[in-house]
């Protein structure tokens, strides 16, 4: 672990600082873990919530600073406290206490070399659930094979096909050629979803793609790339859930909610590219439940 933080190399930003010596790169993040929150969270898709709820674990900071970020407060402000990775360990097993579906690491980049430790602790203490990697899908292959037998479920965002509007809302070079690769090393690693007798998954890839006002094109490839290089049989959540939040006011194109026009192409979308599995949201669905209030849950 102490190599890996000591030239940090964990994200595709490859910043190199010695984050063991408290330099910060772009991401923010130190040698410590710090979590927003940790709760059973029941509005992720059915098979990952279930019954009881996945068991959610909200890390501070984000690799990515995009311009219209629902949970700002956690990835750009660092709202969150620091934690030792034992506590870690701690949260998902009292996560298993409370009889949640899986552990569901939300925003969990900046963290993988503590999250390995956490997970090797709380495994030989009992821990069984599946573990969800959920992600805005700007990772390096390298880190995703570190994960390889510690994560049984991926849930990685594909935002952007079109690279320029990757780096003017969210700042980053070649999202799409990155957040593909990392994709794909997923996949290899985990299969095609498999679901226990209830329908919860307890393995496999599930890839979410929020549409974003105006960009419609940038939809139309990316489902055309899932449908071109992925079995048919991976799982697709297509969110319909977008608002302007954050800074999105500021921008013109993102200033708005989707119209109904934009979500009807969306749908036909849905069918050209034959995208079978998965979830698509109806227009206006959820956007009050995605406004969490960020307090450390006890």
């Amino acid at each position: 672990m102490e190599k890996l933080l000591s030239a940090c190399a964990v994200c595709p930003h490859q910043c190199k600082v010695n984050r063991i010596e408290g330099k910060i790169g772009r991401c923010k993040a130190t040698d410590k873990v710090k979590v927003a929150l940790y709760s059973l969270h029941p509005f992720e898709e059915p098979c990952i919530s279930g019954e009881n709820g996945s068991g959610t674990v909200f890390f501070s900071y984000c690799n990515l600073a995009c311009e219209f970020c629902q949970n700002y407060e956690i990835s750009q402000q660092g709202v969150g406290k620091e934690i030792s990775i034992m506590e870690l360990a701690e949260i998902f097993l009292k996560q298993q206490e409370r009889q949640a579906e899986n552990i569901n690491l939300v925003t969990p980049t900046s963290y993988v070399p503590q999250i390995i430790e956490a997970l090797k602790i709380a495994k030989q203490q009992g821990l069984s659930l599946p573990i969800v990697y959920n992600t805005n899908g700007y990772e390096t292959v390298e880190t995703i094979q570190l994960l390889n037998g510690y994560v049984d479920i991926y849930l990685p965002d594909l935002k952007y096909a079109d690279n320029q509007l990757a780096k003017q809302f969210s700042h980053v070079e070649q999202y799409f050629e990155i957040a593909t690769k990392a994709i794909k090393e997923m996949h290899a690693q985990v299969g095609n979803p498999v679901f226990d007798e209830k329908g919860r998954m307890q393995r496999g890839v599930m890839i979410r793609h929020l549409v974003l006002p105006n960009c419609i094109e940038n939809t139309r490839q990316v489902l055309q790339w899932i449908h071109e290089t992925l079995p048919k049989e991976i799982y697709v959540n297509i969110m319909a859930q977008y608002f302007p939040t954050y800074h999105a006011e500021e921008h013109e194109t993102l200033n708005r909610k989707l119209t109904k026009e934009e979500w009807a192409q969306v749908l036909d979308m849905i069918d050209t590219f034959e995208i079978e599995n998965g979830y698509v949201q109806e227009l206006g669905e959820h956007e009050e439940e995605y406004v969490p209030t960020w307090e450390w849950d006890k």
